[in-house]
This record gives structure tokens, sequence and C-alpha cells, in this order.
């Protein structure tokens, strides 16, 4: 009989010899799972190779017992190996899903090995030292028993058990096909000693391993399976996230509701109010709704950078009382109806200056003040801020606590989940994607900071935000108190020269209006070359203000043209429509001094002018400019064809200003419409969307809406390259121009 355990081993040996080379040329998923299945095979290769010394050393060294106990021990040896490996691989498949476990088994995987080996090297001096009977048949050494195979089959049953136990657990998660090798394992092996038993003098032991490696090669490890598998997974994972993408873009309109009702509704009442006084605090309230509108627009932009781990700080001064006062009265607007009153107590002893980023405090604040008044049927809304100040640094504590739905204590862990929202079978009626929580939780982070989360379901919840910034002052001075009561335009700079450096002649007349306002002489340039011409003349300024977006030669390579130049140090400003975060550094980074976005504003301009035009500054006493509100016939005609004057009056500031620029524009625009036939005619898509920039700039300034958003569609499409879609679209764009074009020329009586 040992011949036929000698041929089945021969056979399983090559069986999986050739099952190693097939899994290794295999493309496969690399992960612990198929590290250990390899070892295995391995293990079970080396078993079968003992297994058959073993058998021969019976069959032809009879007699030499001594060679026979160390082939058998060495046996028993590598028996334990592979069961110790095997239970190693269950049990750490078992437990994928359970996070705790499954997080241990891999905190140190090195460490894992390292100990695994020194339990096997253990267990191999145990086994090695201790007894081992023989039985005998026919002459033959037929079966061993005595304390060396006892306590390796103890050992052995031990850590299968504890995998028996690991499935028995995990059950409910755990794929049902790695529970097929567990149960066919046992079954074999009780068969295999059943033969055994029958005829003592053969083994199969190894036979039935072989056949438990076949099986799981076919049901866990077949790398065609697993490659499907995961990118089965890949698949949900990605559908989720796109599902999860498009409710989040589809549900925004909640988010930004709110502001845009505000303005709107502001708007409205500006046109009934009686004085203007009443229409400049609608005013102030529309501005402020809009700036929020802004921040949360840049927000939903921000993830993409908050993925990429690209989000940058941007640090400056700001008044931290009114901040919170703005932010506090704009929130509360949300509550709508619902018996909820909203209380804000700010300490006494906040600092009236700090620095650091709070367009990202502020975020993090009105993140966690939305979702407090979404889960706040009725009760109370407590947001308090209050401060530990030390010198120069103080610690903000933010706290919004509620009265709400709260948060059940196993839930608490996941609430900083990207895209998890929180017993949405009980929130059906509540809008949102489970974003705004995670991105705060990564703002506080990123400021250093720390957030700490208490709750009782049905009772409330309460959020504090802990963040150090820097104090710059404690209390504002008397004297900062009444000059920020001024107006800016109330500034004088005399005796100052300003270059201006723009190709849009609209954002030129503007600057220059603005700039007049502070006594400053202005000089207009409408390119680079000229920039550069004016600068290389006799003529000197004592400061330049450059759009950097200019045919030819942008305003960043101008700067480094002028850089260039003999004794070149006035001051460099960008004056750019581009104003998404970050683009100050950026440009900081290319050599500009300093950083203004447009449309301009006066009190940011004010910062500039004091910053580089450092000599006393004298308040004079002006008169506020008033528009004059009555419309003629033909400005009713403008408007009847959709042109906003009024909107033109308000940004320009005057009407003979507004008439001025609207003539020059429409002098302008044939000869512009010819400029975009040919650009589209030659393919030249970087002129096309510096054009299609400058007219929508125009039509902003304008009141012509529908225009100035054509074009911004063309002009975004322009950079991207995307010359299909303007193909597709021009005839929409030139409609509309010749449209402006032909209303223009009425009004002109040409």
């Amino acid at each position: 009989m040992n011949l036929v355990t000698i041929t089945a081993n021969v056979c399983c040996c090559l069986f999986l010899v050739l099952l190693i080379v097939i899994y290794s040329l295999k493309d496969k998923v690399r992960n612990d799972d198929n590290r250990i299945y390899r070892w295995i095979l391995i293990c079970n290769v080396f078993l079968l190779v003992i297994e058959l010394i073993f058998t021969c050393t019976i069959y032809y060294y009879k007699d030499n017992l001594a060679l026979i106990m160390i082939f058998e021990k060495i046996y028993f040896i590598y028996n334990l190996i592979w069961i110790l490996v095997f239970s190693y691989y269950i049990i750490l498949t078992a437990n994928e899903k359970n996070k705790k476990v499954y997080d241990f088994l891999h905190a140190d995987h090195n460490m894992n090995v390292i100990g695994l080996l020194v339990f096997i090297a253990l267990m191999s001096v145990i086994i090695l030292l201790l007894p081992l009977e023989h039985g005998y048949e026919n002459g033959y050494v037929a079966y061993s028993y005595g304390m060396a195979p006892d306590f390796m089959s103890f050992i052995a049953g031990i850590m299968i058990m504890i995998a028996i136990s690991s499935i028995v657990i995990n059950r409910k998660t755990l794929n049902k096909k790695k529970i097929i090798p567990m149960i066919i394992f046992p079954i074999l092996m009780t068969f295999f000693f059943m033969i055994h038993a029958i005829y003592p003098d053969v083994m199969l032991t190894s036979l039935s391993i072989t056949i438990i490696s076949h099986i799981m090669y076919h049901t866990i490890e077949n790398p065609d399976m697993k490659m499907i598998e995961q990118l089965n997974l890949a698949k949900e994972v990605a559908e989720k996230a796109n599902l999860a993408k498009s409710e989040f873009l589809s549900n925004m309109s909640h988010e930004i509701r709110t502001p845009l009702n505000a303005v709107v509704g502001f708007s409205e009442c500006i046109l009934q109010e009686e004085t203007l006084e009443s229409a400049k605090d609608d005013a102030r309230d529309i501005i402020m709704a809009s700036q929020n509108l802004l921040e949360i627009v840049n927000g939903v932009l921000d993830i993409s950078k908050i993925e990429a781990n690209k989000m940058e700080i941007i640090n400056k001064e700001y008044d931290l009382k009114q901040e919170l006062t703005d932010l506090a009265r704009l929130t509360a607007t949300r509550i709508g109806e619902k018996p909820v009153v909203f209380n804000t107590s700010f300490s006494d002893d906040l600092p009236a200056i700090l620095f650091g980023d709070v367009q990202k405090i502020k975020q993090i604040i009105i993140n966690i003040l939305t979702n407090a008044i979404k889960y706040t049927d009725k009760g109370r809304i407590d947001f308090v801020v209050s401060c530990i100040n030390d010198k120069e640094q103080t610690t903000l504590i933010i706290s919004i606590e509620d009265t709400g739905r709260g948060i059940k204590p196993e839930k608490i862990e996941k609430l900083f989940t990207k895209f998890e929202r929180l017993d949405e079978e009980g929130n059906t009626t509540i809008e949102g994607t489970g974003l705004g929580l995670a991105i705060t939780k990564k703002l506080v982070e990123m400021l250093g900071g720390k957030i700490v989360v208490q709750s009782k379901f049905q009772e409330g919840s309460k959020f504090t935000v802990y963040i150090k910034q820097i104090i710059r002052e404690y209390n504002l001075s008397h004297d900062k108190l009444q000059n920020d009561s001024k107006d800016v335009s109330e500034f004088d700079f005399s005796n100052r020269r300003i270059l201006v450096v723009d190709d849009n002649k609209i954002n030129l007349k503007l600057a220059n209006r603005i700039l007049t306002g502070f006594k400053i002489e202005c000089v207009e340039a409408n390119s680079g070359s000229e920039c550069l011409e004016k600068q290389a003349s006799s003529e000197k300024y004592d400061m330049i203000l450059m759009d950097d977006m200019m045919p030819h030669m942008s305003g960043t390579e101008t700067l480094h043209k002028l850089k260039e130049m003999e004794n070149f140090n006035t001051p460099v400003i960008a004056l750019t429509a581009n104003a998404i975060e970050g683009m100050r550094e950026s440009y900081l980074k290319e050599g500009f001094n300093d950083y203004l976005s447009k449309p301009i504003d006066k009190v940011e301009l004010t910062r500039i002018l004091s910053k580089f035009l450092p000599k006393k500054i004298d308040l004079v006493e002006e008169n506020n400019l008033k528009l004059d509100n009555n419309i003629d016939s033909k400005e009713v005609y403008l408007k009847e064809n959709g042109i906003d004057v009024e909107k033109g009056f308000t940004i320009l500031g005057d009407k003979n200003l507004f008439f001025d620029t609207l003539k020059d524009f429409y002098f302008a625009s044939s000869l512009r419409r010819d400029e975009l036939l040919l650009h589209l005619a030659n393919g030249d898509l970087k002129n096309y969307s510096i054009l299609t920039h400058s007219i929508k700039s125009d039509c902003k300034y304008l009141g012509i809406d529908n225009l100035a958003d054509i074009c911004f569609v063309h002009e975004t499409k322009s950079k991207e390259n995307d010359k299909e879609y303007i193909d597709s679209e021009f005839q929409k764009l030139l409609d509309e121009y010749d449209r402006i074009i032909s209303i223009l020329k009425e009004y002109y009586g040409e």
C-alpha cells in the first residue's frame, strides 16, 4: 500500500507545482490574501516532498528507526505549519469586514509575520523534544503515537477551532465561497483518517491538503474571479460616488436658496423704498448675501481641492465680531417659520482684529449651523463664541448647541464620513448629501483645530470647535473706528500718478473714475506693449494696475519684461477678474506686489493705495454721487429690449459715463464682430477667448446680461479648446450680438 501513497504524493506534487506556475503567471489583485495563499501552496509542496521522503524511508530503511523518527517529526512540523498558515488565512479573510479585528491584523503586517514565525519555531522545538512511539504492520512502521503527534494535533485543533469561530462570528458578512474550503477540510481529514485506520501504512493527509488548496483556487483565490470581483467592486464604488455627487449637485439649490432669496428680495425692496438711506440698507444686505453666495459656490469648488489635498490656507486680517454678526444674521433667515429661537452670544474679550483664514472659519460655522437648523424642528439653537487669549494668540471656542433630533451613539463615528447621511429613513424631507460635516472636519484639521461632538438622541446635539488664531488688535482704536466710518471715496492721494493697463475700454474708464475720486491722475494703456513704451519714456508712475488676460502679451508677461528694465521699482498690482481662491498667491509668486480683483472693491483699493502710496492721507469732504433716477423715453427703449440701464448706472456710478461707454461699445461692435469671425475661421482660440472675455466684461458693465452670459460660456469653452462646441453654438452668439447692435443702431438713429 506504500506504493499507493508514493504514487498519490508524486501526482499531487506535480499537480501543485503546475498550479503554482499557473497562479504565478496570472495577473491578480495584490493583497495579503493571495500572498498567504501562495505560502499555503509552497508549504503544501514541501509537505508532499517530506511525506514522499518519509514514505520511502519507511519502505527502504525500515530498520533505521532514528532516521524514520527525524523525518516523521519534520513531517509533523510541516503539517502544523500548513495548518497554522491556513488558519491565519481563514481568520484574516473571515474578518475583512470586521474593522477592529482587520485593522489589528493589518496594524503591522511584518510584526504579525515575525510573531507567526516565532510561534512556529517554538512549536517545532517542542515537537522535536517530545517522545514518539511507533506501531508496526507486516514488519513496517505503520503509524505513530505519543506526546509529539498528540501535541501537534492539539495545537492544530485549537487553530482550526479559532478559524471556525471566526467564520461563525462573521457569517453574516462573509462571502459564502470562503466557507467551502473550511467545511470540506475536516470532512476530507475524517475520511482519510478512516482509510488510515483500515490501512495503517497508507498516509493521505497531504492529499487532503492538496485537494483543499485546489478548492481554494477555484472558490476564493482564482485570479480571474478576484479581478472580476475587484472590477465589480470598483464599478459599484464609482456608481455610488456618481450617484452621491449627482444628488449633491441636484441638492445645491437648497444651499444657495437662502442668500439668493435675500438678493432677490432685497433688490425688490430697493425699488419700493422711499428714502436713499433705506435703499442703502437694503443694498448692504444684498452685498452681504451675495458674498455669502459666492462663499458657498467657492466651497463647492473646494471639494475637489480637499480630496486632492490641494486646499490652501489663505490668511488675512479680519474683524471677527463683524464677521460673526453678519453670519448669524444671514443664517437666522434659514429658520423660516419653525418655532425655533436663535440665540447668539459673542464674548466681550474677543480680539477686534485677528489674522487667519476667516473664510474657512466661516464655512465651518455655516456648515454646523445649517445642520442644526435642518434637524431642529422646535426649541432653540445657541451660537456661542468665546476665547482664551494668550499674548499674541487666541484660542477661539465656537459652540453650536441645538434641541433637535440628536444622534444615536453608534452613529456618531459615521458623522464625518463623506456622503454619509444618518437615519435617512426618518429624514426623507431633509435635503443634503452628507458632505457638509466631512468638509468641516477636514477644514478644522487643516487649521490645526479640533472638533468635539456631544449628542443625545431625540434631545439635541452640541458641536464645539477649537481653533487658534493670531491677534493683531485687542480693541479698535477711536481713530480707526472714525476712519472706518468714512466713505472710502473721501481719501485724498493728490499728486500721484497711476498707470492702468487693460485692453477693455470700460475697465479703463471705470478705473479712471474711481481713481479720480481719490485725487489720483490716471494714465491709461490698452496693451502690454503700450505699458512698456510708457514705462520706457521719461514719465514716472507711483503704481501700475495691470490686467492679466490681454491679447498678444499677458499682464504676467508684461511684468516680467518690466522687471528686466534698469532701475524699475514701481509697485505692480494684478488687476484681474480671475478671482478664485488661491489666485492671489499665484500672482504674488509671479512677482506682482499685490492683487486686486474685479469689480474693484473700493475698501480693498484703499488698502492697496495706503500700503504702496504711504504719504499722509488727508480726509476731504465730498458730496456723495447720486444717480438721477429719471429715465427718458430712449432709456425706456433700451430697457424694453433687454438692456438693464439701471444696473449700468449703478455699476458705473454715473449716467454720463454709462452712455459714453455704451457709445464706445456700439462703435467698436462692427470691428469686434469681424474679429470674432476671423479668429473662428483661423481656429485662433486663444485670441477668440480674449475677445469674448472683453465683450463679456463690457456687457456686464452695461447691463447687457444675455450676451454677457453667452460670451462667458464661449470664453470658457475656448480656453478648454472645445472648438466643436464653439462651432455649433457660434451662430447663437452672433445672433444675439447682431440683435444688440441693431438695438443700438436704432437708439442712435442710424
